[in-house]
């Protein structure tokens, strides 16, 4: 399993900068797609605009697509926007993949 790790670069990362570096990380067709964003201290909106641009194009190319090292302000805006599955995390309204609820014998039919 080939997994390429894409570091943005300064406090800001620029969308389209971004977005160039995951299409030549992608052109070899690996696995995955990684983006360590540790050193984005102080992230923004833009952070989040950057980072779902970059999964889009990911996406578009076949590869998926993560985000790592995630600041506890960033886990926050990520959550509040709804792109909580960057985090590789299910959504809270998701269940995890493969579960199933139960039914217990007392139960109502709906």
């Amino acid at each position: 399993m080939e997994i390429r790790i894409l570091a943005p670069e300064g406090p800001e990362p620029d969308a389209a900068e971004l977005c160039a570096r995951v299409r030549a990380l992608c052109r070899d067709g690996p696995d995955a797609v990684v983006c360590d964003v540790g050193a984005v201290a102080a992230p923004t909106l833009a952070t989040v605009q950057a980072l779902a641009r970059a999964a889009l194009t990911a996406r578009r190319l076949g590869i998926p697509f993560r985000v790592t090292g995630a600041t506890p302000a960033l886990r926050a805006l990520l959550h509040l926007v709804g792109l909580v599955e960057l985090l590789g995390e299910p959504e809270e309204r998701e269940p995890p993949g493969g579960v199933q609820e139960g039914i217990e014998p007392g139960d109502l039919p709906v």
